[in-house]
């Protein structure tokens, strides 16, 4: 299965045995993480389409660290616990949880509830295109792949999301904030305005005719950036 599933479990011997859970049923792309600080910053690195989440983590609850994902992804959160009061189930579904599987769990449940709600995602889920493509690149949205003039560019993991951004809304000018909020999920950050242009610079020397004088990647003076995309076609 293309879709990826993020553990977020202190126990290492159960969040080992999900990984194996998950393996097993296909899914190709597992992450793991064991505190709520590495959740978010595996939510922040990667696509990530569904989540399992305990609530008794080291550094936070679950309650609380659902809702700071809330407040950057949509993604399914499915709350693995041994908590199994109503008040926790309500508090659960309140903070923007999907689903509450309390413990002990049959793992194969796990997997059908995973299943069920990737499911409907699939059915619910407004078709998108898969790539962006232009007489000068194309970019593989599916398959993070970058191709410039037919040969294949390394595009490391932010430069690639920055420049899946903009293709998304191509003629169209962003702050600084805004991309680094979108790309980074932060806009409060220190040094955010030299990080963007950075990866902008990187990312014209791999897409431009002339880096020095960008005609795709166009830095607006005073608003931010725009990709120019006069002749792109976005396909299925």
């Amino acid at each position: 299965m293309s879709e990826s599933i993020l553990i977020i479990e202190d126990e290492i011997g159960l969040s080992k045995m999900l990984k194996r859970l998950l393996d097993k049923e296909g899914f190709q792309e597992v992450y793991q993480a064991d505190s709520g600080a590495a959740a978010l910053s595996q939510v922040k690195d990667h696509e990530i389409d569904l989540i399992l989440l305990d609530v008794m983590l080291p550094d936070t609850n679950g309650f609380d660290l659902c809702q700071q994902i809330r407040e950057i992804s949509d993604v399914p959160i499915i709350f693995l616990t041994a908590r199994t009061t109503d008040i926790d189930k309500l508090t659960g579904f309140s903070m923007g949880g999907d689903d509450y599987i309390t413990k002990p769990f049959n793992p194969l449940e796990v997997a059908a509830r995973i299943k069920a709600i990737l499911h409907r995602q699939r059915r619910t889920k407004p078709e998108t295109s898969q790539m962006f493509l232009t007489d000068r690149f194309v970019l593989h949205y599916d398959q993070a792949k970058l191709i410039v003039e037919g040969k294949e560019v390394n595009c490391p993991a932010k430069e690639f999301q920055l420049l899946k951004f903009m293709c998304q809304h191509p003629n169209r000018v962003f702050s600084v904030d805004h991309l680094y909020e979108k790309v980074w999920g932060d806009y409060s950050i220190v040094g955010k305005e030299n990080t963007v242009m950075v990866h902008m610079s990187r990312l014209r020397q791999k897409i431009e005719k002339d880096p020095k004088r960008p005609e795709i990647l166009k830095n607006v003076r005073g608003l931010g950036y725009m990709l120019n995309a006069q002749n792109d076609r976005s396909l299925q």
